[in-house]
C-alpha cells in the first residue's frame, strides 16, 4: 500500500514517513459491496480495520449502536486486546478499507516496535477522544 495513502487516514496521520513505509507493507487495502458483514459479534478478532470511503452501521445484541464513515476505525479492540468482536459491523454502502491482521500487528511489534508503540498509542488516544 501507498504511504501517501496511509498518511491520508486521520489514524496514521501522526506517524512519520519511515514509520509509514514499515506499516505500508504490513497493511492491505480492500473493497467491500454494500450488506458485507465485516465483523460479527463474539467471533474471534483476527484483523482491523481503518475506514477510508464508504459507511458502517455498529450492532451489539442486533440493537443499532453507531454509524461509522471515513477516518473511523474498527476491530482494534480484538487484537491489541485479544478478544471476541464485541459488536456486529455491516457495510451500509460500497467501501474501501485498511487492513491489518493480527499477525502483521506481531510482525511489526518484533521488527519495529515504536511504529508498533506509536499505532497502538494513536489506536488509545482516539479511543479516550470519542469516549470509547
Amino acid at each position: 500500500m501507498e504511504e501517501k495513502r496511509l498518511a491520508s487516514a486521520p489514524l496514521f496521520a501522526g506517524l512519520r514517513k519511515k514509520e509509514l513505509k514499515a506499516l505500508a507493507t504490513r497493511v492491505d487495502a480492500i473493497d467491500v459491496a454494500e450488506g458485507k458483514q465485516l465483523a460479527r459479534e463474539g467471533d474471534f478478532a483476527y484483523e482491523f480495520f481503518v475506514i477510508e470511503k464508504g459507511t458502517a452501521e455498529v450492532t451489539h445484541g442486533g440493537d443499532h449502536v453507531a454509524d461509522l464513515g471515513p477516518g473511523d476505525f474498527f476491530g482494534e479492540m480484538g487484537i491489541l486486546g485479544r478478544r471476541r468482536r464485541g459488536a456486529t459491523v455491516t457495510a451500509t454502502s460500497p467501501m474501501d478499507l485498511i487492513v491489518m491482521t493480527e499477525q502483521a500487528l506481531r510482525s511489526l511489534r518484533e521488527s519495529e516496535p515504536a511504529v508498533a508503540r506509536r499505532l497502538e498509542d494513536a489506536v488509545a488516544q482516539r479511543l479516550a477522544a470519542s469516549g470509547g
